[in-house]
């Protein structure tokens, strides 16, 4: 009796709880569903290293750029294999929440992070439509009321890459009018709106000259775009110098990938590239000293350190079980260890950087699309991928700059060819896939293909979409291959973009 009288006494409690709103109910209180803006800003931050440019600095992007091979089949191969590749949503919702947080916290609708924000979705959309070709985007983001997206053509969606762009241009140049000073949380740029404006414009750049070959299509006006940025650089202020770059620099926590505790795992299992190399000692380049080591066989044979000749690359194509017996024979160069394993902090890993600004704007003048000096901009290209390695005394510049292969020829293909093929060379183990993007849209260099390469000795021209578009948005999938491929999602296939 006892007890039931117990029980009887409880019941109302129990009742009482059984009344509360289930919305309260269903939170957990242990994770939070409020973030302050600036910390939300620092995750997307990182997200532009972790999820497009991981892997730039010696791994499969380096690899794929042909910078530097794999001599050793266990760890990884020298081939195109590529099949599916990722989309970028997650850290775009992310971009969203840090848009909301901001004005959660009182911020005005334009706000720091609501112009980067415009930023940050131009640049993503640009590395995800780069990859695969058209991609959903209007119908993006939209959570539950589109959970089948359509798709966009990848002309709308640089069109709309480049209105983004000029928002967030206008926006910046409106904060930094009236002194905001809202931005937290920022491991690239100290916060600092100004140098944000210029990494923006410097982007949009890089964005025109991707169009190349749509220079003349009147929606884009790439054409029109760039002279215009150029005429007026005060309302589009560019990067001027290395302190401009948006780089990730590493720590003893988050460790530059090659470093004194992997020196045993890879520090002989991977050699320079011909590709590369090639360039570098045909133009007497002192940045082959900063970065490779001679060939042993070479010094052994009796060349020196300093003779360009000692440098020896392998051909990306070649086949990986010859390379292997050929690096034991020490004919191939190797990383320059001394400068690559010296510590865990190694060096800044450009993700937009000056030298690239520099040889953008060289080529759109060469191409016609301006009226300027396109070999002063082709020079501070140069000087400034030189000064990375501590490569300053004016003496051996100019004895570069005068070289033959080096010394600008004009603005003719002569011309386009050296800026190109120094933008690559300035491209090593930094920005990701750029200097891919660039030789697939050029051919400057001439990639090397073979048995090592795969894919039939072909460079592929895309990746396949992600698995998820052809299990949950099959009919807009479907859809997006007809319209583009004739149905089939393969990686050597053509996109608008080239054609």
């Amino acid at each position: 009796m006892k007890n039931i009288f117990r029980l009887l006494l409880l019941f109302p409690l129990w009742m009482l709880g059984g009344c509360q709103d289930f919305t309260t109910l269903e939170k957990d209180p242990n994770r939070p569903v409020n973030a302050p803006a600036s910390l939300v800003f620092n995750g997307v931050l990182n997200d532009m290293y972790n999820v497009v440019n991981a892997g730039s600095a010696w791994g499969d992007k380096a690899r794929w750029n042909q910078y530097y091979c794999s001599n050793y089949n266990y760890y990884a191969t020298n081939e195109y294999s590529w099949t599916t590749t990722d989309f970028s949503f997650f850290t775009l919702k992310n971009v969203i929440k840090m848009e909301e947080e901001a004005k959660r916290a009182g911020l005005a609708e334009q706000n720091p992070y609501s112009a980067l924000g415009k930023f940050f979705r131009a640049y993503f959309f640009d590395d995800m439509t780069k990859r695969v070709g058209d991609i959903p985007m209007t119908d993006a983001l939209k959570g539950l009321e589109a959970t089948t997206p359509k798709y966009d053509s990848q002309k709308a969606v640089y069109v709309q890459i480049l209105k983004w762009l000029d928002s967030s241009n206008d926006d910046l140049a409106a904060l930094i009018t009236k002194g905001d000073k809202n931005l937290a949380g920022d491991i690239y740029l100290g916060n600092d709106l100004k140098k944000w404006q210029k990494v923006i414009n410097s982007f949009k750049m890089r964005v025109l000259i991707n169009l190349s070959s749509k220079s003349t299509d009147s929606d884009l006006q790439v054409k029109q775009r760039f002279a215009e940025m150029l005429a007026n650089p005060a309302k589009f202020p560019l990067q001027s110098s290395m302190s401009d770059n948006l780089q990730y620099t590493f720590n003893t926590f988050n460790k530059y990938p090659r470093n004194p505790s992997n020196f045993g795992f890879n520090a002989t299992r991977e050699n320079m590239a011909k590709t590369y190399v090639d360039l570098l000692v045909a133009r007497k380049d002192p940045r082959i000293f900063a970065v490779a080591e001679p060939a042993e066989a070479k010094i052994n044979a009796g060349l020196k350190v300093t003779d360009f000749d000692a440098y020896v690359g392998a051909s990306s194509g070649e086949d990986l079980a010859d390379m292997s017996t050929k690096v034991l024979k020490g004919q191939y160069s190797f990383q320059k260890r001394s400068r690559y394993y010296s510590n865990d902090v190694g060096e800044a890993l450009f993700i937009i950087g000056y030298p690239e600004l520099c040889f953008n704007v060289a080529e759109g003048i060469n191409r016609g699309w301006a009226t300027g000096d396109a070999a002063s901009w082709y020079k501070k290209g140069i000087e400034a991928s030189m000064s990375h390695y501590g490569i300053s005394e004016t003496a051996t510049l100019s004895t570069y700059l005068d070289g033959s292969l080096v010394k600008y020829a004009g603005n003719d293909e002569t011309g386009l060819k050296q800026i190109v093929t120094q933008k690559y060379i300035a491209f090593f183990q930094n920005s990701g896939l750029e200097a891919f993007y660039n030789q697939r849209r050029t051919g400057i260099p001439t990639f090397l293909t073979g048995v090592g390469t795969g894919n039939s000795s072909r460079i592929p021209k895309r990746w396949q979409y992600p698995a998820t578009e052809r299990t949950t948005n099959t009919s807009n999938y479907s859809s997006a291959l007809s319209t583009q491929f004739a149905g089939k999602d393969d990686v050597n296939d053509l996109m608008w973009l080239l054609k």
